[in-house]
């Protein structure tokens, strides 16, 4: 395994090339495929693109969000000193991996925003403490977590096939989640990838002479310079404790609200009200608040000028009818037995063009359902074998790695020679939990 990886991280950092370039790759390469696979012309994929380019819009500004509150959150000096006494716990290197793939995968199945965050954070602060521990499998570890959250508690697909009303009721019904996230194959994969990855990453840690140990630049924190005190409201404001318990105290009711109204939902916004809440209160001061925000914001460029081209891919791949066209590939050479497998594989690769949970669920779901209606499938694994491949995949798509590589202070094609052998083991668990289950 130590071989293999090795090989695989030098192939990548040879040809792997930045997410940005990655994007446009896959712009032009859909582009491509439209205008071969399907009746659109290069005119209507370009239109496609453009009109698709914001589509986005909403969802980029949470990933903002969901990535400066973090890191905003992360510096307090109460959440800062408690990263620090949990990190300083860990002695070894074998330890750190084992350690942060489990808390990611803990925090991911109960929340992915959360998790892909609170993973990278921790594993920044684990290489505060432990020497000669890989820094780039630490970050692949903590962002390998995320391959579960689409079978956990805020998985899009099972919770939106749970509500009334929702898009495909009328074929499918409402599907309660007992019968998705809390079924026998589901609560099988789920398990065995939470009990056997934290190892599976820590076999892959390499020789000592070939560990790449953090570079010291990435723990220096820029700290923006808090302006002298003045004796005038402005200054006082500035510094004031009892604004800072105001506002805490509107959020804090909020939030104890929504949770005794609502049960214990967490969407992406309700997320960023907890780590934004939380940042204020534990930087005590607005002025202290905001120098924290200055510095967090500068980690964000990624996600800003990215999204909106992979909203331009995915409105090409639903436009034109290509995403369908993959889907019906796989559709083609299933049966009764291999169908759940088939939807698997057909997810992942849609996944790479249209890395939205509900924006693939939208995409494929009309193709997969009506195949499961000919086959006499069950739509509840149909569903969850669709929501795992969009989970699978992330594994090696740039697109979700951003917010955790932004944190890190690393490129793709630092964590990608780890991640590929993540999604291979991690793929051959999810096969036999949908083909034997």
């Amino acid at each position: 395994m130590k071989t293999l990886t090795r090989i695989s991280n030098a192939i990548m950092e040879k040809y792997l090339p930045d997410p940005y370039i990655f994007v446009t790759i896959l712009t032009v390469l859909v582009l491509l495929l439209g205008v071969t696979l399907t009746d659109s012309s290069p005119l209507d994929m370009v239109t496609y693109w453009g009109d698709g380019f914001w589509g986005l819009l909403s969802f980029t500004m949470q990933m903002v969000i969901v990535l400066a509150a973090g890191h905003i959150l992360a510096n307090s000096p109460v959440f800062k000193s408690a990263l620090s006494t949990l990190a300083s716990k860990i002695k070894t290197p074998g330890m750190a991996i084992i350690i942060v793939t489990f808390v990611s995968l803990i925090a991911c199945w109960i929340n992915w925003g959360f998790g892909l965050v609170i993973g990278a954070l921790f594993a920044k602060e684990i290489a505060r403490y432990v020497k000669k521990v890989d820094y780039r499998l630490l970050i692949a570890s903590a962002y390998s977590g995320f391959v579960i959250w689409h079978g956990g508690l805020a998985g899009s697909v099972p919770l939106s096939i749970a509500t009334e009303g929702h898009p495909f009721a009328d074929i499918m019904g409402v599907v309660p989640t007992n019968i998705t996230l809390f079924s026998t194959y589901n609560l099988f994969i789920v398990i065995v990838i939470v009990l056997t990855l934290p190892f599976f990453n820590r076999w892959m840690m390499p020789k000592e002479k070939d560990v790449v140990e953090v570079d010291p630049v990435l723990l220096v924190e820029d700290k923006t310079e808090l302006p002298k005190p003045e004796n005038n409201f402005a200054s006082r404001s500035e510094r004031s404790y009892i604004l800072t318990i105001l506002v805490g105290l509107i959020g804090l009711v909020y939030l104890f609200h929504h949770f005794i109204t609502k049960g214990f939902v967490l969407d992406l916004n309700v997320v960023n009200t907890i780590f934004i809440i939380l940042g204020i209160i534990f930087h005590g001061t607005p002025q202290r608040f905001l120098a924290a925000a200055q510095d967090a914001i500068k980690t964000t460029t990624g996600i800003v000028f990215q999204f909106p081209f992979y909203a331009g891919i995915m409105g090409m791949m639903t436009a034109s009818g290509l995403a369908a066209v993959f889907s019906e590939w796989f559709v083609n050479i299933s049966n009764e037995n291999t169908f759940y497998l088939f939807s698997f594989y057909a997810a992942g690769l849609v996944n790479f063009f249209v890395p939205s949970g509900g924006g693939q669920w939208a995409v494929q779901a009309p193709i997969m359902l009506d195949a499961a209606t000919s086959l006499g499938a069950d739509y509840a694994k149909t569903a969850m074998a669709i929501a795992w491949g969009d989970a699978w995949t992330n594994m090696i798509q740039p697109f979700w790695a951003l917010p955790a590589l932004a944190i890190a202070g690393l490129k793709a094609k630092d964590i990608m020679g780890f991640c590929l052998f993540i999604l291979i083991f991690t793929g051959i668990i999810i096969s036999l939990g949908l083909l034997f289950f």
